[in-house]
């Protein structure tokens, strides 16, 4: 899967924008507490950083697998991986947008999918201060070459900010 239609991809965007305002917040065994899903989560989902967007193929696979999240967050009582940062974060305070420097940690759970065959990767974002947030969804992959020695693209570079 190359390329993605327009009213493909908007017609997908729809749906999951509209299952993703009605979650609210799920309970994370792991973290033993509310995992929020608010609107950096679902704009993560369409862009790596406020002025990068994902490619239409990137976006439309993060949100058809977005209704799986749910789940894997419920039953996640083990952590795959964790990474904590220290970046500057734009935050709105006192109806202004600043930019601070926070200390970010960055907690991931890893699904494995038996019945479509492909592992499901979770960030749960939480800065300095704040509460965990939903932060991204997507397939686990290996990077492959094909036929001409061509690496594939992947969704997953290893940057948790990113991806």
């Amino acid at each position: 899967m190359n390329t993605i239609s327009e009213d493909k991809l908007n017609s997908v965007k729809l749906e999951a924008k509209l299952f993703y305002n009605q979650i609210g917040s799920v309970e994370c065994p792991y973290l033993k507490e509310l995992v929020r899903f608010n609107e950096d989560g679902f704009g993560h989902l369409l862009s790596k950083s406020w002025n990068r967007g994902r490619s239409s193929v990137e976006q439309y696979t993060r949100l058809k697998i977005l209704p799986k999240v749910i789940e894997v967050i419920k039953n996640s009582h083990t952590l795959q991986e964790y990474n904590e940062i220290e970046i500057i974060v734009r935050q709105k305070t006192n109806y202004r947008w600043a930019k601070k420097l926070k200390t970010v940690k960055y907690y991931v759970f890893i699904a494995l999918l038996v019945k479509h065959n492909f592992r499901l990767k979770i960030v749960i974002k939480q800065i300095e201060g704040g509460k965990p947030f939903f932060w991204s969804v997507y397939p686990a992959w290996k990077i492959v070459k094909d036929g001409k020695g061509n690496k594939k693209k992947i969704f997953y570079t290893g940057n948790l900010e990113e991806d």
